[in-house]
């Protein structure tokens, strides 16, 4: 017998209408509990709103530092930082995560802790140094490109305990409390001083490279699934405590106190690396 090579079926006309160039559809591949790949269209709502919500945030905070108004840019970063924080959660309680979600998550970072802090730090401080301070301020912009790029791909790869460099969201809450600080005490950050100006270059810059360094910072990812002592809730009632005292303060210390426990943690780990 002979075998007949049938002919390729002709696309469906669900298929055509899916890509005519008038709908809008999102088609994606997910793996099934068999282990299948499948193609589904659609996203899922919730986790993406949150994520969008988050985008706002970072794009209000831009109008605000152009309008001068600081005060608004930083809240609406912090706003964004604590719905970055939500989005993901949300989607892996209610088995919602998708490729899509991933990739509109790091693209709304990159306007939120990326571009929003650069432009709230030069509208604030460092539009006197002129192309120097656009520089600057650029540089940490790619830094955070560079970061979220990095972390997408490897995505499955490093250890989930540790971020490789600092995380985006903590490298603008380091960023938008200096300027909170500043405001508080503008007899100490006299902004009219070019040493002041400087500094502040400087720890942009400094900040963004954290980012993109080999430096491991631990996530807390698996935090919340720990028993700790009974001690440690005392402990962390005081530090609150001891916040409200100044709360920009406060948070900036923890902030600094975080970004240099890095070092002592890629320390540790290379220590205990067996040779």
């Amino acid at each position: 017998m002979t075998s007949i090579n049938k002919p390729e079926s002709e696309p469906s006309a669900r298929d055509e209408h899916a890509f005519d160039g008038i709908t809008f559809e999102v088609e994606e591949e997910e793996h099934t509990q068999e282990g299948q790949k499948v193609k589904r269209r659609g996203i899922y709502l919730w986790p993406n709103l949150i994520t969008t919500a988050a985008l706002l945030s970072g794009f209000y905070s831009i109008i605000a530092s152009m309008n001068g108004d600081f005060t608004h840019a930083i809240y609406a970063i912090f706003l964004a930082a604590l719905l970055d924080g939500l989005d993901g959660r949300v989607a892996r309680a209610i088995g919602a995560q998708s490729a899509f979600g991933e990739q509109y998550d790091s693209l709304s970072d990159l306007l939120a802790f990326g571009v929003a802090p650069a432009i709230l730090m030069y509208s604030w401080s460092l539009h006197d140094l002129g192309r120097i301070g656009l520089a600057c301020c650029f540089v940490y912009t790619a830094c955070a490109a560079f970061r979220l790029a990095r972390f997408n791909v490897q995505i499955g790869v490093v250890d989930k305990r540790y971020f490789i460099g600092v995380a985006s969201p903590l490298a603008a809450i380091l960023m938008i409390t200096i300027v909170w600080v500043g405001r508080d005490f503008p007899d100490i950050f006299d902004l009219r001083e070019v040493s002041v100006q400087i500094t502040n270059a400087v720890l942009i810059v400094a900040v963004g490279l954290l980012m993109i360094s080999n430096i491991k910072y631990y996530s807390f990812k698996t935090f919340d699934r720990k028993r700790v002592p009974f001690a440690v809730l005392p402990i962390a009632v005081f530090i609150f405590a001891a916040m409200t005292y100044n709360i920009p303060v406060g948070i900036l210390v923890i902030s600094i106190i975080y970004a240099l426990s890095g070092f002592v943690t890629t320390f540790m780990a290379r220590k205990n690396t067996p040779t």
